[in-house]
């Protein structure tokens, strides 16, 4: 008996302890519901906190998977939601209604969306619970959204940047070019339809394919493939096809074509595999991107951000939520001339090679040329199989960018050996030494090695000024080995060897050996005349004539108009009075020496020349580059390095000087 009371008792207590707690508040199950939905916990929302009336009025999936799916599509996140609280002695009547301002805020892919609402609490039993539950409708997604109100997104294109020359020449600008396209109606012959496969490239089963699409009327022109402006052959041929007309439409321009080809690069259409890398950039499957050159270094500052617009469809009308306008790329203005580089890469007549030029008292790029080269308009649009097999297996190689390459630059260093010298202490310009005969060594220890020159009918002694104008290499080699390797790596380092360039593209670096020391007198012998391992990119070449003409300050070589001009890259390389000398020699090279081809009668160029050999197999000769790096002498505007590969057969690095001169006299005549 005893123990049955006891039990009667604790169930009583329990019960008058229930009965004690106190109900949960309006204020309580909102903190929850808010908290639930602050992280995006819509089902537990939706099951334990919304109204009888609420979930009749909106099933799961409206309340549940709609909310989730438009997280996701609109990029919802940092959702903060908050309430102002209640005075501390608010009384609540579960006869009535428990109203609160709701705060909501959150980010989207159109930007921040921001509001506040009353959100209502009803007082009323579920099942077995009774308890205090939320009143919800759309407009708690987005104020403005209502019961079968659509949401979607509108994406404003961003236009591309473009890229101007020094002078706001285009280089690379959205312009105009040409849809290429049939008229069904007029155009039945079959015998027309493969003509005009085979003159864009393209099979005869596309254009069925493109003529053959829903849209399409009889009368109604249908393009078939697009055509640069430019394409003056190609659109007068395809014109001549009956019923084939073409159309002008908005398209990227290069107006420069090859002669910038190498320097702009071209867009294309982004890729899967890019559109996955970059689909947190704002980037879509219809984009154009950038594929070589400054299009696709300056990708980020040309493409823009398109502009995002989150808008609700109430059957017509439409609402915005929110806006983020398209911010159009940047325009980027070179430091390059496109007239002296069209000037230049004309000059060079189609020759494997590359020239660079630049401005000596500011460090300003003027020219970056590789040649031959391609077309950025015919790859952009799209380059055919059969076009591009062509230019794959042109012995020129047109798709190598050469001035990205570095050279063994043969004598053109001479004049750089010849500072580091005078700069040392051990080389007296004015000095002349005894040299006999073609060849030379310094005693038997360097066996069957020796140093060969090229003019030994050059008069005793030679002195500096002679040596730069019959380039002889004997001499720079007995002067190197008078400095001595450590005196002369140390002076290559100071001009750059071994070092990046600075440069906002990406240049392979100058090398003074593949290991950057000299391991014999041989290498060090060969390496004064630019043989042995040494090898320079052409920009680094033309910049390392600048100290010659600022009495010893290389400036940093800049691409971009709005960088500082005239920044230091290496300084007190050589004194006044040595840069003095070395002008005076490199004029003496052109009148007296062998540059006779830049020896014109309108400019008075000074200059070097250079042939660097590449080996061959044993027993054949090797391919000979020509350089000629140079200046006019009056008026420097501008530094320009040539260089010209396979010139044996074409008189040496003197049919370098001769490309070279147009180019000054061109300059000089503008």
């Amino acid at each position: 008996m005893g123990k049955k009371l006891t039990v009667i008792l604790a169930l009583a207590i329990l019960l008058f302890l229930a009965g004690c707690q106190q109900q949960a508040t309006p204020e309580d199950r909102l903190k929850e519901y808010i908290e639930h939905w602050n992280t995006g916990e819509f089902s537990e929302m939706y099951s334990a906190y919304l109204n009888t009336g609420t979930k009749e009025a909106y099933a799961s999936e409206d309340f549940i998977e709609r909310q989730q799916m438009l997280y996701e599509e609109l990029a919802i996140e940092n959702v903060e939601v908050s309430y102002t609280e209640p005075p501390e002695d608010a009384e609540w009547d579960t006869e009535n209604p428990a109203d609160f301002p709701v705060q909501v805020k959150m980010d989207t892919l159109a930007g921040p969306v921001e509001f506040e609402k009353t959100m209502t609490l009803l007082f009323e039993a579920q099942e077995e619970t009774e308890a205090w539950f939320v009143e919800w409708d759309p407009s708690f997604i987005f104020e403005q959204l209502e019961k079968g109100d659509e949401v979607r997104v509108s994406t404003t294109k961003a236009e591309r940047g473009e890229i101007l020359d020094r002078n706001e020449q285009p280089i690379a600008i959205n312009g105009t070019g040409f849809n290429i396209g049939v008229v069904p109606k007029s155009f039945t012959d079959a015998a027309a339809k493969e003509e005009l496969a085979e003159i864009l490239g393209i099979s005869a089963a596309s254009i069925d394919e493109k003529m053959g699409q829903s849209w399409v009327q009889e009368e109604q022109f249908v393009p078939i493939a697009k055509a640069a402006k430019t394409n003056t052959e190609l659109l007068e041929k395809a014109a001549a096809i009956p019923g084939v007309t073409y159309q002008e439409t908005a398209m990227r321009e290069y107006p420069y074509g090859e002669a910038l080809g190498h320097l702009s690069g071209y867009i294309g259409p982004i890729t899967a595999e890019k559109l996955e890398e970059l689909k947190d950039q704002g980037y879509t499957s219809t984009d154009s991107i950038g594929r070589r050159g400054l299009e696709q270094t300056l990708e980020e500052r040309l493409h823009g951000a398109n502009g995002v617009k989150i808008l609700i469809d109430k059957q017509g009308e439409e609402l915005t939520v929110a806006e983020t306008p398209a911010e159009n790329g940047e325009t980027v203005i070179l430091t390059i001339d496109a007239e002296l580089q069209k000037s230049t890469f004309d000059a060079m007549e189609g020759e494997a090679g590359t020239s660079a030029a630049v401005d000596p008292n500011t460090g300003e790029t003027l020219v970056l040329a590789s040649s031959p080269a391609y077309d950025p308009n015919e790859y952009m649009l799209g380059i055919s199989e059969s076009r591009y097999k062509e230019l794959t297996e042109d012995p020129l190689n047109p798709l190598f960018n050469r001035f990205g390459a570095a050279y063994a630059p043969g004598s053109t260093i001479k004049p750089v050996t010849a500072a580091i010298g005078m700069e040392a202490g051990t080389l007296d310009p004015a000095a002349g030494i005894q040299i006999d005969g073609a060849t030379w060594q310094k005693d038997d220890s360097w066996g069957d090695y020796r140093v060969s020159r090229l003019h030994p009918e050059a008069p005793n002694p030679i002195d500096l000024n002679k040596a730069l104008v019959y380039s002889d290499n004997i001499y720079f080699a007995r002067q190197a080995l008078e400095m001595g390797n450590e005196a002369f790596i140390s002076g290559l380092q100071s001009f750059g060897f071994g070092e990046e360039v600075p440069f906002a593209l990406e240049l392979q670096t100058s090398q003074i050996s593949n290991e950057g020391t000299l391991g014999s007198e041989g290498q060090l012998a060969d390496t004064s005349f630019g043989q042995g391992q040494m090898l320079t990119n052409i920009l680094h070449l033309a910049s390392m004539y600048e100290p010659f003409l600022t009495d010893g300050i290389m400036y940093k070589p800049l691409l971009f108009m709005d960088e500082e001009k005239g920044q230091v890259w290496k300084d007190g390389l050589l004194s006044a009075d040595n840069a003095e000398t070395l002008r005076a020699g490199m004029r003496n090279v052109v009148v007296d020496g062998y540059a006779q081809s830049a020896n014109s009668s309108t400019v008075k160029i000074a200059g070097k020349t250079g042939t660097a050999e590449l080996k061959g197999a044993i027993g054949e000769e090797g391919q000979e580059n020509g350089f000629f790096v140079a200046y006019d002498s009056e008026s420097p505007d501008f530094i320009l390095a040539m260089m010209i590969e396979s010139i044996e057969d074409n008189g040496g690095s003197d049919y370098v000087a001769g490309f070279a001169a147009k180019v000054f006299e061109a300059h000089k005549t503008e």
